[in-house]
């Protein structure tokens, strides 16, 4: 084995999205950072979707964006169309999604990384950690090399013994194209992790050269275009439409006859699927009185005829999937350019890591995306920022970084992760959050962009620019409260408009902006310094007077839950010897290890009096 002459105080194993952020946040954090990827030319490369956010994942980009991370400018860079979805419904729900020009969102990607100071990029394949006295010391790779380093932090993907499989045919893959990852995860099976099984899967791209678009519905995105990062100030790029198709019941009648060749039904795909993601085969068995499901017609990007048929992922053999797609409305002459495909790989359960997501078993090992069992590009970058936070934080001697489930989506995550595990690919939905009217987009910037500053990720000029935003909110929160419409002098017009005619008492604005009815774009007649180019710092002030109420019954609870949520567990506490608790919490306990009072009450079948025996130990030990 040949050692490498540089020792780094951070290797990142893997090129995707959750090992950029990794990579990314540690180098600028002061680490001399290396990151190991099987293919330096599929950095950042969109395996599946070509798109970035969505409902609740747009709300991980604005918190990645918001710490310092990149995925925000990345996507604002190289979008082209951008939408915000559920702007009918309230600011919690409210999600941003951009479709990308999938080539240069990666382009853009290896570029920043290759700009990075102290951060190096190499090829190659790793299989195998070096670990000596329970601590990891660096990475072997296949060409005979080792790379020291002081942390490591594994952002595998699909690639830890991955296997493709189109009809009954599969074969060795980390995904189309690129060889699988061989060994890394028979180790870590070794060193005492549980290792299971996954699968995910994609759709073919079609070339838009074939796709008759007249019969499509064409959904073009906003205009303006909002962009994600809050250092961008506008897009830039020119938007193209997407289109909405549907299935109809000749195409499945045609997944039915092959479904005798689906390996999802044949028992040849061990692994769990997404459930919130099925393959078209997998909807047409589960839901056979639907007569047709949608799908939107995507492009891959400005200077490709690739299309995307978003939620026609499938694992069925190719005549299937040539027959199945052309008999589509507008697509009954198109030609597949890439097939669909179904891919299996190793992932390691995330009960066996900690909040900051070093693991358990090995110190100074870091896990951050799929190898958690997580899907979606946005759930990754989240990880690997989280990660590559936590590594650099290790190698200064300082405490983590760990988020709580009232401060981010992010923190939610990996909470619901490292104390609940996962058999499935996890996803993330606003639903899971039981703060969400704390956790919106609009604020994410206003929860976490002091956190980024703090450790050294946010930029001087970019603080200084979220400083301002902060103080004129506040400013003009402050103002409402005590500006007045007066009866006398209001214009009769706008009395009328709002059935305030025969107003006796004057009504501030913070009154007036409470209304249902009124926004503060209604405001403008009255004040001449409202206008629409302070805009983001309106809506903000409008969310916070409007939903006041709500927002201060969730900062109670928030406040209600705070000794027990923070209370630490030790590391070595013993369970065992903890009387009056049931075999089985003790169990429990044991297994997942918990690092909080608050992860405790998560975890399944642990009751409230168990809760209660422990915080009267966890008190009195520190009175020791």
């Amino acid at each position: 084995m040949i050692v490498y002459e540089n020792r780094y105080d951070v290797i990142v194993v893997g090129g995707g999205h959750a090992g950029c952020e990794a990579a990314l946040a540690s180098a600028r954090m002061g680490c001399k950072t290396l990151m190991l990827t099987i293919n330096l030319d599929a950095i950042a490369l969109m395996s599946c979707n070509p798109a970035i956010g969505g409902l609740a994942k747009g709300h991980l980009v604005k918190e990645i964006d918001a710490l310092g991370g990149e995925m925000g400018k990345n996507i604002d860079a190289t979008g082209i169309q951008f939408r915000v979805l559920n702007t009918r419904k309230g600011p919690a729900v409210r999600a941003s999604r951009a479709q990308a020009d999938k080539q240069q969102y990666r382009l853009r990607m290896k570029w920043v990384l290759e700009g990075q100071e102290r951060l190096d990029l190499k090829q190659g394949e790793v299989t195998a950690l070096h670990v000596e006295d329970g601590q990891v010391m660096g990475v072997d790779t296949r060409g005979g090399v080792r790379f020291q380093g002081a942390t490591v932090i594994l952002t595998t993907g699909t690639f830890m013994r991955g296997l493709i499989h189109i009809g009954l045919i599969n074969y060795p893959g980390g995904r189309a194209g690129d060889i699988p990852s061989i060994g890394l995860s028979d180790q870590l099976r070794d060193i005492g992790f549980a290792v299971g099984r996954l699968k995910t899967g994609t759709p073919a791209r079609l070339d838009g050269r074939t796709i008759d678009f007249s019969q499509l519905e064409a959904q073009p995105g906003d205009d303006p275009p909002a962009p994600f990062s809050f250092s961008t100030d506008c897009i830039t790029r020119p938007q193209v439409p997407c289109y909405i198709a549907y299935t109809n019941a000749k195409s499945h009648d045609i997944i039915r006859s092959g479904l005798d060749r689906s390996p999802l039904y044949a028992g040849i795909i061990e692994g769990v699927g997404p459930r919130y993601c099925p393959s078209i085969e997998d909807k047409v068995v589960r839901f056979p009185d639907r007569d047709r499901h949608q799908t939107f017609i995507e492009p891959e990007g400005a200077d490709t005829v690739e299309y995307y048929p978003s939620g026609l992922s499938t694992s069925l053999p190719i005549d299937i999937q040539w027959t199945f797609y052309r008999s589509i409305k507008g697509l009954e002459s198109v030609e597949i350019m890439r097939p669909a495909y179904a891919i299996e790989y190793d992932y390691v359960d995330p009960i066996q890591i900690h909040a900051s997501l070093e693991t358990k078993l090995v110190r100074n090992l870091f896990h951050a995306g799929q190898i958690n069992g997580t899907s979606g590009y946005e759930e990754a970058a989240g990880q690997g920022l989280m990660a590559g936070i936590n590594a650099a934080l290790r190698v200064q001697g300082k405490d983590p970084l760990v988020l709580g489930r009232n401060e981010a989506y992010i923190g939610v995550m990996i909470d619901d992760l490292v104390t609940l595990g996962t058999r499935e690919p996890y996803r993330m939905f606003t639903s899971r959050a039981e703060y969400r009217l704390l956790l919106r987009e609009d604020n994410a910037d206003m929860r976490l962009r002091e956190t980024g500053h703090a450790i050294g990720l946010v930029p001087e000029t970019e603080y200084l620019r979220f400083s301002e935003k902060r103080g004129r909110v506040d400013a003009e929160l402050e103002r409402i409260h005590s500006a007045k419409i007066l009866p006398s002098t209001a214009d009769p017009e706008f009395l009328a408009k709002y059935e305030l005619s025969g107003l006796q008492n004057a009504v501030t604005y913070e009154q007036l902006l409470r209304r249902p009815d009124f926004s503060w774009r209604d405001l403008m007649p009255l004040d001449a310094t409202v206008t629409e180019s302070d805009a983001l710092i309106w809506e903000q002030v409008e969310i916070q007077v409007k939903y006041k109420g709500y927002i201060d019954r969730q900062l109670d609870q928030v406040a209600r839950a705070k000794g027990v949520e923070g209370a630490r567990i030790p590391e070595e506490f013993d369970y065992v010897a903890l009387s009056g608790l049931s075999t089985e919490v003790r169990e429990k306990l044991q297994k997942f290890r918990p690092d909080t009072l608050g992860q405790a009450t998560r975890i399944p079948g642990i009751t409230p009096a168990a809760i209660a025996i422990l915080s009267v130990a966890l008190k009195s030990r520190g009175k020791k």
